[in-house]
């Protein structure tokens, strides 16, 4: 029991809760993850049996640390729990009982590229306009439909959505998504959507099958709980139906992923769901200053819809909060990279305690080009992932039709790859020919010389031999033999060989590294079945969130702040603070948006340890244009007595709030009334940061039926009518097309210069 010694009394107290529903609100930095680990450790020594235990996460990255740190404890008993991810611990289960919802056990799992892909080839063959139906847009509806336990036959019988689909002017959306189930089916294959989906269905409608699980299952475990949608809600109250020994570990505080279909109220409403919840609230913050987690809480505290917490830190009081303002984004770049430079050579650290962030990819320009000007290295994480590279997914494409030949986007990418004379002719008649007999395209090439001509039928007959010759091979081979034949075999590896342009042998050594990763994982001796389809199943179901700090690299970090959640650094520079920017022009429109994005701010600022930058830009080029920008409301926020402003020379500030620096901004902009809402009314309070309730409550509500008009008329002197800004008279027009800015002064917040081809007016 010693392990326990090294927690709070509030942490020991969660830990040793084993019994009914438990929630355990985890503040940042309040030690989370030691507390899953322990209260799984105390299971095993309560002598609850390990394959008992279900403990799901959100990241692959969380749950091998998770249970590197129960081994530590308890030994080898820690490999029988069921830890991972949903995507990952669902899949396991459909590789057992997928026949019983009609799919085979080596389904093949698509990611979001095969699933775009798909869709783009249903949109082309629907004759759809690939502008109004833009991929994207499709498999975002999809998803969130999924996510959202609609089915097809939901979606196309649910009156809302049709009528909110026939209204933008998409009416086709419900044949799409039928087709695209169909396909995926036919192809015996699952999206990461259906993971969640069909184990839904699965044990909906087979009892027996959610008995064998609810008994298998006499404990679970959920981390990030803030982050889960409404089909992991679910399965995971089926599962927990039984006994409710269920433990949910999150902080509302940090739900920031709502665009994926998370839902917050399902950790707002927990105790709602189980009555007789024991709740534990890890308040102590154990990463931060006390000033970080001060201004924190004063960020927070402007949410309406939240669990109340009082978090507290007890480490050094810190450094004060730097506020930095440039007068460009550029130079916003410049300030940032010569404090980091400054700081690394001041207090003696690496590149990699440094960390940027920011809310879109775009901002990674400005701060790239000062990073590199200084000689100062950095990396940027959220960009493409190893396994997405053409190379490493054409070989991987060869690897799922050895195990799945009905596999339609595998089939289809390496069918001339490397060139075999098989043209897009030949792909058109096999693909029409499986369509009118209702088969696969792989059983259109075993039989050939039925359906296509000599040349072409000799062609694609040798492609269908060397896969099923791979299927044999793989039945008797390790992973990496079956792997490395394959690669041989196929021709690939000769291709990529004989190309010795500098691309072409970072191609050849992208193969090699993917082979020794399988070699490794051929030589492990944790598990029993080391084939090349395990192998498989793993990789498919990586998240863009299993993200590395790289503490082996000393570079500086740059991220968006979504892909800052779960990571902490040093120091922390939190860039664009700008209204429209940071908040988002997109959660301007409801409180429930708007909160979101205070959380988002949240998660940014708590990332730091010792050391919290803060920085904004008074102009930014968007869109080729040249914009005036107004520091954001979030600024405002913060309790000024947290902070140091830090201004340009000549433009120091002498109080600790922004007021002067409000009047200097004034100054130099040439129409002071473009400031949104009472954003820059004073005076204000000391005591107690301002809400957003004043800028909410001026908020315009749109004309019923509100309908952007075609500007291409619009004329000086025009009354025009904007969703956000309200009624406005045109008062200039400047520029060619497409890019016409129009002066507009708006009756409610003053004069605005928008681009027409993005403002959505209505002409009055």
């Amino acid at each position: 029991m010693d392990y326990l010694a090294g927690l709070n009394s509030i942490q020991r107290q969660a830990v040793e809760q084993t019994e009914g529903p438990v929630m355990i609100v985890a503040g940042a930095g309040s030690g989370k993850t030691r507390v899953i680990t322990y209260r799984v450790a105390h299971l095993i020594q309560k002598k609850i049996d390990p394959f008992n235990i279900l403990v799901l996460t959100f990241t692959n990255k969380a749950a091998k640390e998770m249970r590197n740190r129960i081994t530590t404890v308890i030994g080898s008993e820690a490999k029988n729990i069921w830890m991972g991810t949903f995507h990952s611990v669902f899949a396991k289960i459909l590789r057992v009982e997928a026949n019983k919802i009609g799919y085979p056990n080596n389904f093949t799992i698509y990611d979001t590229d095969d699933s775009k892909n798909l869709i783009k080839t249903i949109l082309k063959e629907m004759s759809l306009d690939d502008k109004l139906y833009h991929h994207n847009y499709v498999y975002g509806r999809i998803s969130m439909a999924k996510n959202n336990l609609i089915s097809v036959a939901e979606y196309q019988q649910n009156e809302q959505i049709q009528a909110d689909d026939f209204t933008s002017g998409r009416g086709f959306l419900g044949k799409i998504y039928e087709t695209y189930a169909n396909r995926c089916f036919k192809a015996g294959a699952m999206d990461f959507d259906d993971l969640l989906f069909k184990t839904n269905v699965l044990l909906k409608e087979h009892i027996d099958v959610l008995n064998k699980y609810q008994q298998k299952f006499k404990y679970l475990m959920v981390d990030e709980y803030q982050d889960t949608n409404f089909s992991q809600y679910l399965i995971v109250k089926k599962l927990a139906a039984v006994r409710e020994n269920l433990c949910v570990v999150g902080d509302d505080a940090q739900s920031i992923y709502a665009f994926r279909g998370a839902n917050i109220q399902n950790i707002l409403n927990f105790q709602k769901d189980y009555p007789d919840v024991k709740v534990y609230k890890l308040e102590q913050n154990y990463r931060s200053t006390q000033n970080i987690v001060n201004i924190a809480n004063s960020i927070i505290a402007n949410n309406k819809n939240q669990l109340e917490k009082n978090v507290f830190s007890e480490n050094e009081t810190g450094d004060k909060i730097k506020v930095t303002r440039s007068f460009s984004d550029n130079e916003e770049g410049k300030q940032v990279a010569e404090s980091i430079a400054q700081e690394r050579a001041d207090k003696n650290l690496n590149w990699v305690d440094f960390a940027i962030l920011y809310r879109t990819n775009a901002q990674s320009r400005s701060m790239e080009e000062a990073l590199r000007k200084l000689g100062v290295p950095y990396k940027i994480y959220g960009g493409q992932s190893f396994y997405q590279r053409k190379e490493i997914k054409d070989l991987i494409a060869y690897f799922r039709l050895t195990f799945n030949p009905a596999d339609e986007e595998a089939f289809k990418r390496v069918i001339n790859y490397p060139a075999r004379g098989i043209g897009k002719t030949t792909l058109d008649k096999i693909i029409l020919a499986a369509d009118k007999e209702n088969m696969t395209l792989f059983d259109i090439i075993c039989d050939a010389p039925n359906y296509l001509e000599n040349r072409a039928a000799l062609a694609v007959a040798g492609f269908a031999t060397a896969v099923q010759s791979f299927a044999v091979v793989a039945k008797n081979s390790t992973a990496y033999d079956t792997a490395l034949h394959i690669a041989q075999q196929s021709g690939l590896l000769k291709d990529l060989y004989d190309d010795k342009s500098v691309e072409g042998v970072g191609r050849y050594e992208n193969i090699q590294e993917l082979l020794n990763g399988i070699k490794e994982f051929s030589e492990r001796e944790d598990i029993e079945d080391r084939g090349l389809d395990v192998f498989m199943q793993d990789i498919a179901l990586l998240t863009n969130d299993d993200k590395d700090k790289a503490e082996n690299v000393d570079t500086v970090s740059l991220m968006t702040i979504h892909s800052s959640k779960g990571l902490e650094y040093p120091q922390i520079y939190v860039v664009g603070l700008e209204e429209n920017l940071f908040p988002s022009q997109m959660a301007l429109n409801s409180r429930a948006d708007l909160e979101e994005e205070r959380r988002l701010f949240y998660v940014a600022v708590t990332r730091a340890e010792k050391k919290l930058h803060l920085s904004y830009a008074t102009s930014r080029f968007k869109f080729g244009t040249l914009i005036n920008c107004e520091p954001s409301r979030f600024l405002d926020e913060i309790d000024p007595r947290f902070l140091e402003i830090e201004i340009p020379k000549k433009s120091m500030l002498s109080t600790g709030n922004f007021d002067d620096e409000r009047s200097q901004w004034k100054s130099k902009t040439s129409d002071s009334k473009q400031t949104q809402g009472d954003f820059f009314s004073k005076p204000k309070p000391a005591t107690k940061p301002p809400t957003t309730t004043s800028i909410l409550a001026k908020a315009h509500v749109p004309s019923e039926g509100f309908a952007p008009s075609d500007t291409s008329k619009l004329q000086v002197g025009h009354e025009v009518e904007h969703e956000r800004f309200g009624y406005g008279k045109v008062l200039t027009l400047e520029g060619n097309k497409p890019d016409i800015k129009a002066t507009i002064f708006f009756k409610e917040i003053g004069q605005k210069q928008l681009l027409l081809k993005f403002a959505k007016l209505r002409i009055v």
